[in-house]
Formats: structure tokens, sequence, C-alpha cells
């Protein structure tokens, strides 16, 4: 018992808690905390320097001249402790995640401490050590205005930040603004000085090409201030900037595969800056290159799925198969159903869980209206963020989460995983994305919210917090790498960078199957292209 407690206390204090802070939970008998009365610095310190000391020589050796530039200049200012904040941008394929690793490698060998973060629990995990922003830094979701990060002076989390040499932020251009200012409202109150981020040095990096902030029921001006380029915080940025793609340098030997992803890379650049069909306003239709295009079809699912998944039935069951592979909607009610349609042809018994709804009791204190909603109104809700009230799977289908469970192991919203045993309150899946491939883990059903309710009260969904992922949603893919993508567009994309991040997915041209249709299932070779050029002005 007393070896489960101390499992269990490990576990918690990864997470800054405690069973103490349970009252009705035991404590382990005889548990021996870590040496340092900070329990964070102490994991921060946990390295082992010589490991790192190899890796940031490795790293160092693979720089090309243009990072190597960028990794001197931030580590110039991390050895004097001068303060600044950097944007580190550059498109998918120029190395960021090189530059990242180098530079926590070199601080953490030589006993200092580098914060790595990222705006999203997938690319968290690509980080040396990441974590997602708001879980290390304690930011409401949503963030307002006036959001400041939970943190208390004097508190464990507050010390750590003060002795802080670098704070890598991946990802920064999707996460609202108002996220990041709280970080540097609590930086300055907890530093005691009015610099940015009290002094700190922080590098932002991402790609305002993707997908930028979600504003529930906002428009194009509110997006595009929710940004971080439109914040207080862009005047005090030196913009560092990658232009370099390590891809077409990584086999200088293969002319015409170098010449063909060189086109390739180039064209995906143009949609992401908005520069084909131009004039336009932000939306342009765009012609498809026919090497793309499925343009005979009789029955549009069918063609689309067969297309990305070729010999389905030989490989559903083959976990290397299906990390590789996913088809891509923009909107949730057609990821629906080809889910449902690619679930339908794979054998096996199908076994159906049912969510328990209900109306959060505040709201029903607030307004008694709500509390006499019917079960079954409440199960007919869908919404982005929360799984449908009936989730039917098999072993052997892909699934998605939709939450973060536990970032240490890799399982992330986003993080894929294949089904391997059903139970009547656990599943039992295998990891197939990110570093931690082949490991089983079990997933049990918790209460789940949307972060911004579409309806007038919260809905409170205990169900798995997964949904299956044979199809997918455009934004739901950012941070996935694959090599084949199945795009079916029966509805143009309608947000600033999707169709940019839907055709990024892929390192090869050879991977794309597009499928354009209008509404009487005509097939189409133009499709509308979103790209809010105001967003690029000041970079």
């Amino acid at each position: 018992m007393h070896l489960c407690l101390m499992e269990i206390e490990n576990l918690l204090q990864a997470n800054r808690k405690s069973l103490r802070d349970f009252p009705s939970m035991p404590y382990p008998l005889g548990y021996a905390a870590n040496p340092h009365q900070n329990n964070l610095i102490y994991n921060e310190l946990a390295y082992d320097r010589d490991i790192l000391a190899a890796e940031f020589d490795k790293c160092y050796q693979s720089l090309t001249d243009e990072q190597a530039s960028i990794f001197n200049k931030i580590m110039h200012v991390v050895a004097t402790q001068s303060g600044g904040v950097y944007f580190l941008y550059g498109y998918g394929g120029t190395g960021k995640t090189l530059v990242w690793k180098t530079l926590s490698s070199a601080i953490r060998s030589t006993g200092g401490i580098v914060l790595t973060i990222a705006s999203s629990g997938i690319a968290s995990i690509l980080l040396s050590d990441g974590r997602t922003t708001h879980s290390k830094f304690v930011i409401l979701v949503p963030a307002t205005q006036n959001s400041t990060c939970n943190i208390h002076q004097g508190s464990d989390l507050a010390e750590l930040l003060h002795i802080t040499k670098l704070i890598i932020w991946d990802e920064a251009p999707m996460c609202h603004r108002y996220s990041i200012e709280a970080l540097d409202k609590i930086l300055q109150d907890i530093m005691h000085n009015g610099n940015p981020f009290g002094g700190k040095v922080i590098v932002f990096g991402g790609d305002f090409r993707q997908i930028l902030p979600v504003v529930p029921r906002g428009n194009r001006s509110d997006i595009v201030y929710a940004t971080l380029n439109s914040s207080y915080i862009w005047n005090h940025c030196q913009i560092l900037k990658l232009t370099k793609n390590m891809r077409l340098q990584s086999n200088p030997t293969d002319h015409s595969n170098l010449d063909e992803l060189k086109q390739f890379s180039e064209w995906l650049l143009d949609i992401g800056d908005g520069k084909l069909a131009e004039p336009n306003d932000g939306y342009g239709e765009i012609n498809i290159p026919d090497e793309f295009l499925i343009k005979e079809f009789q029955y549009l699912i069918q063609e689309i799925v067969e297309a990305t998944y070729p010999d389905l039935l030989h490989n559903y069951n083959n976990g290397d198969f299906l990390q590789k592979r996913v088809v891509l909607a923009s909107t949730k009610d057609v990821v629906d159903k080809i889910n449902d349609y690619v679930l339908s042809l794979i054998p096996g018994e199908e076994k159906e869980y049912c969510s328990a709804d209900s109306v959060d009791k505040s709201d029903e204190l607030l307004s008694p209206a709500f509390g006499v909603l019917t079960a079954e109104f409440l199960n007919s809700l869908k919404t982005s963020g929360i799984p449908n009230h009936k989730l039917r799977i098999k072993v052997g289908t892909p699934i998605i989460l939709l939450r973060n469970l536990d970032q240490a192991y890799g399982l992330c919203n986003r993080t894929r995983l294949i089904v391997t045993r059903l139970g009547s309150s656990v599943v039992e899946a295998e990891i197939i994305t990110g570093p931690n491939i082949g490991h089983r883990t079990y997933i049990p059903r918790m209460n789940l919210s949307p972060s911004d309710s579409p309806w007038p009260f919260k809905l409170i969904r205990r169900q798995f917090p997964f949904m299956v992922s044979f199809a997918m949603t455009i934004n739901k893919s950012q941070g996935q790498s694959l090599a084949q993508v199945g795009l079916y567009l029966p509805t143009p994309v309608f947000s600033h960078g999707e169709l940019y991040v839907a055709l990024s997915r892929v390192q090869s041209k050879k991977g794309f199957h597009i499928l354009i249709h209008d509404n009487q299932g005509t097939p189409k070779n133009t499709t509308i292209n979103v790209v809010y050029k105001e967003v690029f002005a000041n970079l």
C-alpha cells in the first residue's frame, strides 16, 4: 500500500500537487522528499550534464550559419542576463526545433534553468521537457485583458521563475495575446522589474501563416487583434528569421527530388502568404494542381477514404500505417461522417459508450430553467473540444486525445493512439505519435466542458476524452506530421491559415489527395484560401 501511495505522491508532485492537499488521503510512511525544498527547482536541476553536453555538441555541429548566428545572439544575452524579448520567425522545415534543442541543452549542461513551453500539447512534447503554457504558468482559460498568472510571491513556481535563465515559447502566434501579457505582468511583479517580462530573456517562435488564436464568434478584426504582433509586447520584440529550408539541404545530390521539393515548398509559402489569386482582400479563389486532385468519383467519402487509406482491410490494425495518414476536413460534421463510414468497414465487435450529461450547478442556481433541460436534449449537443454523446469504437481504431492528460508521458491534446482493449470503465490504447510511440496507457472517463460554451449554460459531459481519428478537422491537425493526407473540401476553409496548415502536414507532394466538389457533387479544381495579410504588416 505504501509503495502505491509513494507512486501517487511522485505523480502528484510532478504536477505541483501532494497527497497532503487531500486530507482524506493517507500519506506514505517514510516518504523521502528530494533534498531541495523546492521540488520544481530540483526537477529542473536533475539533468545528466554529461549527456546534455554531448547532445549540445551534436546539435551545434548540425546548425546552419543562419541558425548558429541566432543561437550565439541569444546565448550572449543569456550569459549577461541583460534581458530581451525575441521572436524566431520561420516556416516548417527551417529548423526552429533544432535551435530550441541546442539552446536548452547548452544552458542545462552548465547547470542553468531553461523553461520550454508551447501553446499546444502536441507541440510541447516535441520540446525537451516541454509543457503547455497554461499548465506551466497557471494561466486562466480563456484569458482576458485583466488576466494574470495564478502565481504568488514566494511560491515554488515564483522561485523557479526568479532563477530561470531563458524561457522558450513555441507556437506563440496561435496563443491569445492576453495569455502572453498575463505572463509579462506576473514576471514584472515577481522580479520587481518594470521591463518587459521582468527583465527575463524570452524567445517566442512560430509562423504567422498558420492558424491564429481562436476567438469564439469573433470576426476578422477580433482575430487579428488577438495575435501577439498586435500586443504592446511586440514593440519590444527583436525579430529573428530562419529562411533556409533544412529539408532541401538533407539530400543535395538528388537534384530531381530537390527541385520538386523546392517548387512544392515555394507553392505552399505562396498559399500561406496569400500571394496566389492576387489581388485579393484576404479571400482568394485559387487553382489546385491536377496532380493532387481526385477528379472522378461516384461515392464522395468512399473515394477520399480509399485514396488516403489504400488496402485498409489489410492494415486497419497496423499502428504504423494509421499513424502516417489521415483525412482532413474543415468542419466537425464532415469529420464525423467520415469516421463513421471508415469504422463501418473495419471488422470486429463495435462498442458504444454513452456520456452522462448535465448542466453546471451554478448555472442552474442562476436560472432554474436550465435545471429542467432533458437528458435527450443535452445528449444531442455537439461542439468542438468535447466528444459526442455516443462514442462508437472497435479494437484497432485510431483515436485522438481532446485533453492534456499527462504531458510527461506524451498524453496531450492532439496525441494520436490506437485502441488495443475496450473495458467498461477504461479504454486501453497504444501511443502512435510523439516521443512515446509504442507505450500503452489506460484512459478513463472524465468530466469535460467546452472552454467557451456556445450555449447560455455550461454543459458537463462525462465521457472518454478522445474522438475517432481516421479523419480530423484541419485545426486539430496543426502540429501533426504525416506521410499521406486526404483533404476533403465539400465546403471551403473559413479562417486564416487553414488551407496552408492542411497542405503543409506532409513533406512531399506525393502524399496529397484532394477532393473538392460543389453542393451538387460536381468536381471542382478551385477552392477558397483565407489569409489575413494585415497580420504580416509588422514582421
